[in-house]
């Protein structure tokens, strides 16, 4: 099995793919406002949660024509409050949250801001993107909740500390691939197996050669493992790091990565060696 790693704007790559060419697609955009990717024109930094919406729907327009009409999208996104302009104390730009060399780089004022939303408000930007592409043609058949053991330690003494994100998982019609035994995990007791709950729960996991979020391998294989065919090709528009290539390359699959920042593309090979075990 093989994976390319393609280096540009997904919003421009993805027009050159062949229509129907991928069987599965999993991926985590860029959050709104919480991150800086360092590069122009990235996704995330718009005015707006609504400006915001409109972006993903148009590149999910795109990953509809190039996913087979049997295919599967899984998209993991998280939510955020809206700073109304307030600065500091918020995820990390350009480097891993929570640390001290964020702190020293001044590198701590990237936080979402909508003039449109009440202040503090709960942006509900997972739920605005999966309706937004419900309504533009695609099928949500599932929401997801990543329930995560080890979240971030928040500062906040007027609400609960956050301990999820969502999954979601679109199809283009009713009836798609989907492998009911692989998708099914162990029951309570461990004397069996069941069809899996809507609740996963899986740590959040650090890669060290990153400076941002990587989402853990334990998230993506029982994506793969239901809603992708034996060496099939999964798609993430929105590489990272690589561990989308890396949990296909271990399941027997091909994979094609869109990364726009090379710098970060670069770090794809270590992270698919650290996930295989340095199996290419």
């Amino acid at each position: 099995m093989s994976y390319e790693v393609i280096v540009g704007d997904c919003r421009t790559v993805l027009r050159n793919l062949p229509a129907e060419s991928v069987d599965c697609v999993f991926t985590s955009p860029p959050y709104f406002g919480l991150r800086d990717y360092e590069s122009a024109d990235q996704i995330g930094h718009e005015t707006s949660r609504d400006e915001y919406v409109r972006e993903l729907v148009a590149v999910f327009r795109e990953v509809f024509r190039v996913l087979k009409s049997t295919g599967t999208c899984w998209i993991n996104l998280g939510d955020s409050y809206n700073a109304a302009g307030r600065k500091g104390h918020g995820t990390r730009q350009g480097v891993k949250q929570g640390t001290l060399r964020a702190s020293a780089e001044k590198k701590d004022w990237v936080r979402p801001s909508d003039p449109t939303a009440k202040p503090k408000e709960l942006l509900g930007i997972p739920w605005r993107v999966a309706l937004a592409l419900s309504d533009d043609g695609w099928c949500l058949r599932q929401d997801i909740v990543w329930n995560k053991p080890n979240p971030m330690t928040e500062s906040v003494k007027d609400r609960a500390t956050k301990a999820h994100e969502y999954l979601f998982m679109l199809t283009k019609s009713e009836r798609y691939y989907f492998n009911h035994e692989g998708f099914r995990e162990p029951t309570a007791d461990g004397t069996g197996l069941r069809n899996r709950r809507s609740v996963w729960t899986v740590p959040a996991q650090s890669f060290s050669g990153a400076h941002f979020a990587t989402f853990p391998p334990n998230l993506v294989r029982p994506a793969l493992l239901g809603g992708c065919p034996p060496g099939g090709v999964v798609l993430d528009p929105f590489g990272g790091s690589g561990t989308v290539a890396g949990v296909a390359e271990s399941l027997g699959m091909d994979s094609i990565i869109i990364e726009l920042n090379p710098e970060f593309a670069a770090l794809i090979p270590s992270r698919v060696e650290q996930i295989t075990g340095g199996t290419k």
